[in-house]
């Protein structure tokens, strides 16, 4: 690592809030992607009659414990459990509910309180919001990282064209990206989006298309004064081929400028996400999401753990985002990382 890059680290290091940030975000996407062997209704292992079975990857029908049926074996059914207790022991995650799991052995109507079977309660048709919140933040944080790193990927291209070769190309390239970025997304969104069953694929190339516009601008101006300085002039002269001037000499210092807009794009496709599931055109019903989570709040007033958790898990992802992002701004600041 270069001393310019040791020092910039180091300014983001010193960023106390952002830098507890980043690694906060980091731990959450890592447990999130562990969602299966944290919240699920599947057994991580059990021992019956002398052998071993891992259900969390593998469906077993009911017969093999000693049941009737050829189906799928239900192990919160009491009989399955007394089937297996019997003749072995298993061991079931923190959370024993899956994101679509209901418990029909709630002491109260649902959407019920929090209570030491269901940490933050049930929804009102009886699944955990835990479990929910859980694969609600893996989707999110999943989509919002795969929007933003492909949206990054055809931002940084089509500026470096655009800065590159300038004249009739930029000209025709911006008058183009005028028009798309005129056009109202949210509205074109729910239009497709009643047209079309989405998922989450789907979702993600529709917003795909609109994403990538934020990075034009900031490449294509680092380009234009970046084409001018000498030692791309004298790699010109040279005859080095256009494709390795842009990709070893020009990049890299446009990327720097394209790398403090990162964490807000990656905010605001999370953000762009939980509206649409909020509004029912994002994900399919039923799906885990953090608007799912919205919608139930706005729909049982009368159950404010609902309402607080939503409020207070997407206000604390976005914040965590938007400190990340103060920190990377500061960090690749000239004005801070000079000796």
């Amino acid at each position: 690592m270069n001393p310019l890059m040791q020092r910039r680290l180091r300014q983001f290091k010193a960023n106390k809030r952002g830098y507890v940030s980043l690694c906060l975000f980091i731990f959450l996407f890592l447990a999130t992607l562990m969602a299966k062997f944290i919240a699920n209704d599947q057994p991580l292992l059990v021992r019956y009659d002398g052998h071993f079975y891992c259900p969390v990857f593998k469906s077993y029908p009911e017969t093999t414990f000693g049941g009737h049926f050829e189906t799928a074996a239900n192990y919160r059914d009491p009989l399955v459990k007394k089937l297996i207790e019997a003749k072995g022991w298993m061991v079931f995650p923190p959370i024993p509910y899956a994101a679509s799991t209901v418990n029909y052995h709630l002491p109260t109507p649902a959407p019920s309180p929090p209570s030491r079977e269901n940490w933050l309660g049930t929804d009102d048709q009886g699944r955990d919001v835990l479990a929910r919140l859980i694969y609600g933040f893996r989707i999110s944080i999943s989509f919002g990282l795969i929007l933003t790193f492909s949206a990054a990927v055809i931002g940084v291209c089509v500026g470096a064209i655009q800065g590159y070769f300038g004249g009739r190309v930029d000209l025709i390239g911006q008058r183009m990206i005028e028009i798309w970025s005129g056009l109202p997304i949210l509205y074109l969104l729910i239009i497709l989006s009643s047209m079309i069953e989405p998922n989450f694929w789907w979702l993600l190339g529709i917003m795909l298309f609109f994403s990538w516009m934020p990075l034009v601008g900031v490449v294509r101006a680092e380009f234009f004064r970046t084409r001018a300085l000498d030692y791309v002039r004298a790699a010109e002269a040279l005859g080095v081929p256009t494709r390795r001037i842009i990709w070893r000499h020009m990049l890299p210092n446009a990327m720097i400028a394209g790398l403090t807009y990162i964490p807000f794009i990656l905010n605001g496709s999370i953000a762009t996400l939980t509206s649409l599931d909020f509004l029912g055109f994002g994900l399919p019903p039923g799906s885990a999401s953090l608007g799912e989570l919205l919608t139930q709040a706005k729909n049982n007033i009368h159950a404010p753990w609902l309402g607080l958790t939503a409020f207070f898990s997407i206000a604390f992802l976005l914040s965590l985002l938007i400190f990340i992002g103060e920190a990377v701004r500061d960090a690749f600041d000239a004005r801070k990382t000079r000796v």
